[in-house]
């Protein structure tokens, strides 16, 4: 991993010698003094690089306290990237699951350390409008293989419920928020009685990742190719339009609210707009169009809306991963308007 997703001082540290136990228990190779650092960045399970001479591991671990009900699922990321393994989607070759919370203090899962690219700024300051442009064209080729794969081929059948994926995420989130609710968002309550008035009829199926973001991959060092898909914990069988649609929110709103592209002049950056991006996943995954693509949108702002409020929850409890958890947080609110904002017109 690059330097902007570096590891830094550790807000959850790891007793080594115990995990150096374990490791050398279970076959890891290890060679020469072991050395744990804490990536920084990330705002849900804390992540760490294990170096031992020239070998390099990646350790995910669920943060320490008390946790939201279904929250920090790293058994379930290591189980979806392991039957990824030999598909068309990128994904870190994994090593081991440890459920034993006396380790580390908390179950964690070992999986290697990819050397590439993480950019954390969708409009990717300082490249050139081509380069942008087939980063993007990557990205989007990446998500419409992970739609494409068949839950049964890669042991994943019964990896999530396929009916009424929509009005169960709504009722999820919908609880997760209230567990975490820290203030009255008037927008969110709004949402919360408009999303499930407004459900549309439409079922489909497939391995969804429900946190398909430009900083959740590893880009090659030097090529337009993506090595690696990160961060699976929100990852279930749901339905792939919905999973699209957060992923192109980016197009829908600005920095400030989360991370997105709105107010960008995208020609000149060479990005493509939303409707082209649309356009190219259609055509590579056979459909003609999106039908209810707003009420998706609106859903995924409201879904991050409630991720954000988790944030913020857990920042002020003491318990963040990541120094800047509290910032985050606060998004919340925006991101809550701009769902509202969007359900209203």
């Amino acid at each position: 991993m690059p330097s902007n997703h570096g590891a830094a001082g550790m807000s959850h540290p790891i007793a080594t010698e115990r995990l150096v136990e374990y490791l050398r228990d279970n076959s890891t190779p290890l060679a020469g003094e072991v050395r744990v650092e804490q990536f920084s960045g990330g705002q849900s399970n804390p992540t760490y690089r294990i170096s031992a001479g020239v070998n390099q591991y990646v350790l995910r671990r669920k943060p320490p306290g008390d946790l939201l009900p279904s929250a920090h699922a790293i058994e379930r990321e290591y189980r979806v990237i392991k039957a990824l393994a030999n598909t068309d989607v990128p994904v870190p070759r994994v090593f081991a699951l440890c459920e034993d919370a006396s380790v580390v203090g908390t179950p964690f899962f070992l999986m290697e350390h990819v050397e590439g690219r993480v950019y954390y700024d969708p409009s990717l300051p300082g490249m050139r409008p081509e380069e942008r442009s087939a980063l993007f064209d990557e990205l989007n080729r990446t998500f419409a293989a992970l739609h494409a794969v068949d839950p049964a081929a890669v042991g994943l059948l019964d990896y999530g419920r396929s009916a009424d994926y929509l009005a169960r995420q709504i009722a999820r989130w919908t609880k997760q928020y209230r567990a975490s609710e820290t203030e009255r968002i008037d927008a969110m309550e709004e949402l919360i009685g408009w999303l499930p008035s407004r459900l549309p009829d439409s079922e489909e199926t497939s391995i969804v990742h429900g946190d398909f973001r430009i900083d959740n991959v590893i880009f090659h060092p030097t090529a337009p190719r993506i090595l690696a898909v990160l961060d699976w914990e929100l990852s279930t069988l749901g339905h792939p339009l919905v999973d699209f649609a957060y992923h192109c929110m980016a197009w829908r709103v600005t920095p400030d609210e989360f991370r997105g592209l709105k107010g960008h002049d995208l020609d000149t950056l060479g990005i493509p707009t939303e409707l082209r991006y649309v356009k190219s996943y259609c055509a590579r995954t056979g459909r003609t169009g999106i039908a209810n693509w707003d009420y998706y949108l609106v859903f995924n702002m409201f879904r991050m809306a409630a991720i954000l409020q988790g944030v913020l929850a857990r920042a002020l409890a003491g318990n963040a991963p990541s120094p800047n958890s509290l910032e985050t947080g606060r998004r919340a609110r925006k991101m809550a308007e701009a769902g509202w904002r969007l359900a209203s017109q």
